[in-house]
């Protein structure tokens, strides 16, 4: 190894190691929470993820769905294709459903798919409405002419709201040039997307999203802020992680780093990798939360060079 690497090297593993002792800290108080965008809501600044819950037993769900209550997350996010997690979190929320904030999806982009998809969601669920409703995964240009066409499944979304079944419309997306035609064309109330270390710094992705989200004072979530890179080929279809269809950032030192990293920038809130670790793990930086030290930032960034974004810019293909 080079001496310039061999002291970048080490100049990542004390930075990281410096950092996963804050996570590890005796948490002192609950998760801190921002503001989501323009409206009253107050959300706290770590999500749950519904993959959590995904294949656990009932018994397993309602423990951690109790444990992150009880340690201040108040947000909840879910989608219909997460397999049986709704069916998992809805009886393990149903206890604290009128004190949290619960988000979910759908992959409809017509009128009566997405309907369909609302209505099964609020029966598995075990509540009569979801706080935000997103369109899942927003990534062509052509499903955004679809949603906001004639007889798309905006027209769900707006009856849905005058019905008292949804409280406020928003996207999650992985293509940067998408979101910003979305947020150019509709007044959504949120973005859900990634803002991570790898893609910022390696492939300029997300930073145009999070620029227009602010011009546009929106609620502002963020996606994989543990993540690191892709699988490599040989991996892809066994490795170690199967709630992550991406590589995580190494645990615990760099996830750590990666989520200050995130939390650090103007979001509302990051939604972890559904792993019971990781988001074990970002529970404990959020109570202990603390913006990352210059030299922090640029041992995790070093640490990003060379490696494989898992989006690239003109995804909307």
């Amino acid at each position: 190894m080079e001496r310039r690497d061999f002291l970048k090297q080490s100049a990542f593993t004390a930075a990281a190691a410096a950092s996963a002792r804050l996570a590890s800290a005796t948490p002192t108080q609950p998760i801190a929470r921002r503001q989501l965008g323009k409206t009253s809501e107050h959300l706290s600044i770590i999500g749950f993820g519904g993959i959590v819950v995904m294949d656990e037993t009932p018994g397993q769900s309602k423990n951690i769905v109790a444990e992150a209550v009880d340690r201040g997350i108040n947000y909840f996010d879910i989608a219909p294709s997460y397999g049986n997690a709704q069916e998992r979190l809805g009886p393990a929320l149903a206890p604290y459903r009128k004190n949290c904030f619960l988000a979910c999806k759908t992959e409809g982009r017509m009128k009566g798919d997405s309907r369909k998809q609302l209505e099964e969601s609020l029966r598995l669920l075990k509540t009569d409405h979801v706080d935000l409703y997103q369109f899942h995964a927003l990534t062509k240009m052509s499903d955004l002419d679809k949603v906001l066409g004639p007889g798309g499944a905006m027209e769900t979304m707006e009856a849905a709201k005058r019905e008292g079944k949804i409280r406020y419309i928003g996207f999650s997306v992985h293509s940067a040039e998408t979101a910003v035609a979305a947020m150019d064309r509709y007044n959504f109330d949120t973005v859900l997307f990634p803002v991570n270390f790898v893609l910022f710094s390696q492939a300029k992705f997300g930073p145009q999203i999070l620029k227009k989200a602010q011009e546009k004072g929106m609620g502002i979530l963020a996606l994989k802020a543990m993540a690191k890179t892709t699988w490599p080929a040989s991996e892809k279809k066994n490795h170690p992680e199967p709630k992550c269809w991406y590589q995580p950032a190494a645990y615990p030192n760099e996830a750590t780093l990666g989520l200050r990293w995130t939390l650090g920038h103007p979001i509302t809130a990051a939604l972890p990798p559904g792993d019971g670790k990781y988001f074990r793990l970002a529970m404990d930086v959020a109570q202990n939360y603390k913006p990352l030290e210059p030299h922090e930032e640029t041992a995790l960034l070093s640490g990003a060079a060379g490696a494989e974004p898992i989006f690239r810019l003109g995804n909307d293909v």
